[in-house]
C-alpha cells in the first residue's frame, strides 16, 4: 500500500487526510514538525512527501541527494514554494510540486476585508471605544467606489480581488509582468510608479522569488499618496519591514493590513502568551495603533484547507504513477 508522509499537520486538516486516504487506499502518516534536516522522521517505508511551512527547509545538496534515494518528489500545499530549495532538489532528481490554486477567493475575501476596516477606519474607532471613547470625531471614512485600489500581482488571487473590486464600482490599477488579457475589462494595467502614485489602496498579491524581496521599500513608499493605505496577503519579506515601520511612523502611510511579515514563522500558529513575542520588528508592529496584524490566516477557510490537502496528495499520486503533475515546478 503507497504510504505517504505528511508533516506540520493541523488538527483542522486531518478530517480531508483521513477521506482522501480512504477513498484511494493509502496510508498516509502525520508529523506536526516542520520539515528540516533535524526534524525528519523515520523515511524507510514512505513513498512520498507533502511538507507545509513558511520556514526554509534549510537543506544542502547533500541533503537532498540523500532524500532522493528515499522519496522521488516533495509536494507542498501551499502556493509559495520558497521553503524548498528548488534548485537543490531538482539537482538531486526530486520532483517538486506546489498548490497554486488551492482557493484564491479565500485569500481576495480577506484582502477585500482588510480594504474596508482600513477604508471605514475600524482600527481607530475600536482604539477609542476601549477607552469608552464613542465619537465620531475625526474618522469619517471613505466609500470603496471613491477610492483607486492598485493591485501588485494580478495573478489567480489578485484576479479574484480586482473582480469582486469592479463588482463594488471600484477603480482598479493593477501592475504585473504578465497582465492577463482576461482582466483587461475590469482593469486598467499601469507601470508601478504609476499605481504606487495613483492608489489611494495598495493590496499586494505576488509570489516570493528573487525580484519580488523588498518589493516596496523606501523609495517606493515616498511615491505614494500620503495618507495611504496597504494590505499585504502574499509574502512578508516582500515589504522592507524596517521601511515600513518608518512609513507608518512618519505618516506617510495612514495604516496598513499584515498576514504575513518577515521572520514571521516562529510567531504565527504559536501560542506565546506565556514567552511573548522575541522579534523586535513585529513587537513593533504589534504596538503600532495603525496596524492591523493577523497570522497568516487569509487562506484559512474551509474550502481551501480541503482543497490544500487533496490537491497536493493528487500531485504525489501523480508523480509516483510516473506521469507529470501540472503543478510540477
Amino acid at each position: 500500500m503507497t504510504k505517504i508522509l505528511m508533516t506540520s499537520v493541523r488538527n483542522d486538516e486531518e478530517e480531508a487526510i483521513d477521506a482522501y486516504a480512504k477513498l484511494h487506499h493509502i496510508e498516509i502518516e502525520i508529523s506536526r514538525d516542520e520539515f528540516h534536516p533535524g526534524t525528519i522522521p523515520d523515511l524507510t517505508d514512505i513513498d512520498g512527501l507533502v511538507i507545509q511551512q513558511t520556514a526554509a527547509i534549510g537543506g544542502d545538496q547533500a541533503f537532498y541527494n540523500q532524500l532522493a534515494q528515499q522519496v522521488g518528489q516533495i509536494a507542498t500545499r501551499t502556493a509559495g514554494y520558497d521553503m524548498i530549495e528548488v534548485d537543490l532538489a531538482k539537482n538531486a532528481g526530486l520532483k517538486v510540486t506546489n498548490v497554486p490554486a488551492y482557493s484564491p477567493r479565500s485569500v481576495a475575501e480577506m484582502a477585500l476585508m482588510q480594504i474596508f476596516r482600513l477604508l471605514r477606519r475600524t482600527l481607530e474607532f475600536d482604539a477609542r471605544i476601549a477607552q469608552n471613547d464613542f465619537r465620531w470625531a475625526g474618522l469619517q471614512s471613505r466609500e470603496i467606489h471613491s477610492v483607486t485600489v492598485g493591485i501588485i500581482g494580478a495573478g489567480r488571487i489578485g484576479g479574484t480581488l480586482a473582480g469582486l473590486l469592479h463588482a463594488l464600482g471600484t477603480k482598479v490599477l493593477a501592475y504585473d509582468v504578465k497582465p492577463r488579457e482576461e482582466l483587461r475589462d475590469i482593469v486598467t494595467y499601469v507601470s508601478k510608479e504609476d499605481l504606487l502614485s495613483q492608489s489611494d489602496v495598495i493590496s499586494l498579491h505576488v509570489d516570493l522569488n528573487d525580484t519580488s524581496v523588498n518589493l516596496l521599500s523606501a523609495s517606493d513608499f515616498s511615491q505614494m499618496k500620503d495618507g495611504g493605505l496597504l494590505v499585504n496577503a502574499s509574502r512578508g519579506p516582500v515589504i522592507n519591514t524596517d521601511d515600513l515601520i518608518d512609513a507608518l511612523d512618519n505618516g506617510k502611510l495612514h495604516a496598513v493590513a499584515l498576514d504575513t511579515v518577515t521572520d514571521e514563522s516562529p510567531v504565527f500558529n504559536h501560542d506565546l502568551r506565556k514567552t511573548g513575542v522575541a522579534d523586535e520588528r513585529i513587537k513593533k508592529l504589534l504596538a503600532m495603533p495603525n496596524v492591523l496584524l493577523t497570522p497568516h490566516i487569509a487562506f484559512f477557510t474551509n474550502i481551501a484547507v480541503a482543497n490544500m490537502v487533496d490537491f497536493a496528495l493528487d500531485d504525489v499520486l501523480t508523480v509516483l504513477s510516473g506521469a507529470t503533475s501540472t503543478h510540477e515546478i
